[in-house]
């Protein structure tokens, strides 16, 4: 689809990696400013890599205050934004729910759930006077269980209802908000799990193989694109089949 974000303002949060980093890389391609937003501090080594408009910004989703200068940086740079890959995430550690360490579910909830709702409000803001097009990072937990993930599923079943309940919210305010909902993809994090664990998961896909960045990314971008302009509040899995049955 080349040429399809020409001219837009294109947000990505968590953007500096993984599949943030292969979606501010294709929305950049398409013609995009993207703005990349990332706690890592690679943000600016991207941007200086993807070139042409695409700059980075240090964000802590987390943090309302700085979610705030954000958005108040974004309004005096641009005056809007058109897209908003909202897709900054942490995994969380992996226990029993009975067992399960409360200091990791709040960093959990605080990233993926409240950070979330957050940079999606953020994102609202700057759509409401000339639309736009918001796509959250779901994932297959937030619609299908995994035991000993308790926060990972629940912020991320967070994530599905927010996306859901905006884009009733704002459907005929121009502003179209649906989720992406990647299955098991090849990420910095499965990268640093044991190849044996790897092919254990992949064999749970129909495909026979785990699902790669860019994959899941062509999906976003599509969702975000004029090529959807009648999809709004749909959670779009890109899990090789493995929902399917």
């Amino acid at each position: 689809m080349p040429g399809t974000f020409e001219g837009k303002i294109a947000v990505v949060t968590g953007g500096a990696s993984g599949l943030g980093e292969s979606i501010a890389k294709k929305v950049a391609a398409e013609g995009a400013t993207v703005v990349i937003a990332d706690v890592s501090g690679r943000q600016d080594e991207l941007a200086k890599e993807i070139g042409g408009t695409a700059v980075g910004y240090k964000l802590d989703v987390a943090d309302e205050e700085a979610i705030n200068a954000f958005e108040t940086w974004l309004r005096d740079r641009y005056g809007h934004i058109d897209t908003l890959f909202n897709n900054a995430g942490v995994n969380g550690v992996m226990a029993l729910s009975h067992e399960y360490p409360m200091d990791s579910f709040d960093k959990v909830m605080s990233v993926n759930a409240r950070g979330a709702f957050m940079v999606q409000r953020m994102g609202l803001r700057l759509m409401l006077d000339e639309g736009g097009s918001i796509v959250n990072t779901a994932s297959i937990g937030g619609l299908f269980a995994t035991p000993t993930a308790s926060a990972y599923i629940t912020s991320k079943g967070a994530v599905v209802m927010m996306t859901k309940t905006a884009a009733l919210e704002y459907a005929r305010k121009g502003i179209r908000v649906n989720a992406v909902a990647p299955g098991i993809i090849r990420t910095p994090w499965l990268d640093g799990l044991d190849e044996d664990l790897i092919e254990t998961l992949a064999q749970q896909v129909p495909q026979g193989r785990v699902g790669t960045s860019d994959e899941a990314a062509d999906v976003a971008l599509f969702l975000a694109s004029d090529h959807a302009t009648h999809v709004t509040g749909q959670v779009m899995l890109v899990d090789g089949g493995r929902s399917a049955g």
